[in-house]
């Protein structure tokens, strides 16, 4: 047994010793426009821990937008003007998104590691807007609403309103790798993550994500400085982003929804178009985390997620709603 165990760590000392730092600003030729899409070709192809610094527009909208708000045009990023300009390929959903980057190594039935390193603001302003129809109470609100709060980018404050300070913890709405097939709508996220719109995944945060494409294709966007749980009227505090993962393949992990570990935290997700579903997905695979990784019984696991689990609303207004499972990682008192 020890001559695979040497190998292993050969491979893995070697893995860490060759690892590359990439960088992928967002262009008109480095962006996917409302999908995600096991067909894409990969902008970039990594290897398995290497280092990619991403950059990725907000959904606040085009220049022209922005500046009827009163956004002053030298504080758009000046790679706003060309996207909206030359993409045209949209749809069927609205986000932005930077990618794919392809893991040469990832194969369907990996999972990806994504280890969120450092998310860093790119602008001094953020918008909130709900539309006609949209948001978890369409019926209240038909009609739509468009509102820039600035940011304060060293106090780490959003001015919602004169006397009303909004704390920034940002992080990207949407992280996610493709389907097995082509095409899909960049809003619902999944199995393959995607739009879950989960204010937990910042900086320091590691994210585990089911592989279904070969390479993996890994896309982000839909920048956040701030967010409630729920995200009621659709949006957050919507902004530019740029952050460094680090992509890790694993091939001897197998997941069915993607994961999270923060330093207090681990996290299981469910998302479905109905509530209960997503909640029954979530605490489903905190159970199963409970017996495979910490060798509870299935009672014992159920018992705890009673006890000592949270289960939060991510999202409601994505087309699937999402829901996410707490576990504290102080609970456990040995490595068991």
């Amino acid at each position: 047994m020890r001559l695979p165990v040497l190998l292993l760590s050969l491979l893995t000392f070697h893995a860490a010793a060759t690892a590359a730092d990439y960088n992928l600003p967002a262009r008109p030729d480095t962006v996917a426009w409302g999908y995600y899409s096991g067909q894409s070709k990969p902008v970039l192809t990594v290897h398995s821990g290497d280092t990619v610094r991403m950059q990725a527009l907000s959904t606040c909208g085009s220049p022209e937008r922005l500046m009827a708000a009163g956004v002053k045009p030298e504080d758009i990023p000046p790679y706003t003007a060309p996207i909206y300009e030359q993409v045209k390929d949209k749809g069927p959903g609205g986000h932005i998104l930077t990618g794919p980057v392809a893991i040469e190594e990832a194969e369907p039935g990996d999972v990806l590691e994504v280890q969120i390193l450092k998310v860093d603001l790119d602008a001094n302003f953020a918008c909130n807007a709900f539309a006609l129809n949209k948001g978890f109470l369409p019926m209240e609100y038909p009609y739509s609403r468009f509102k820039i709060v600035p940011l304060d980018r060293q106090k780490m404050i959003g001015h919602f309103a004169p006397d009303i300070e909004i704390p920034l913890r940002p992080f990207f709405g949407s992280m996610g790798v493709a389907p097995s097939g082509g095409k899909i709508d960049s809003a619902p996220p999944f199995a393959h993550a995607g739009n879950m719109d989960n204010k937990h995944l910042v900086a320091g945060t590691t994210l585990y994500i089911p592989v279904a494409a070969k390479g993996a294709l890994f896309q982000v966007g839909d920048g956040h400085a701030a967010q409630g749980n729920g995200e009621v009227d659709i949006t957050a505090l919507e902004t530019y982003l740029s952050g460094s993962f680090r992509l890790v393949v694993h091939k001897n992990m197998h997941l069915l929804w993607p994961r999270a570990e923060t330093p207090t935290h681990i996290i299981t997700m469910g998302f479905s178009p109905d509530l209960k579903t997503a909640t029954e997905h979530a605490l489903r695979d905190m159970i199963d985390y409970l017996v495979t990784e910490k060798q509870l019984n299935r009672d014992e696991a159920y018992m705890l997620s009673s006890v000592a689990v949270d289960m939060e609303i991510t999202q409601l207004v994505d087309g699937n709603v999402g829901v996410h499972a707490m576990l504290p990682k102080q609970i456990f008192k040995s490595t068991r």
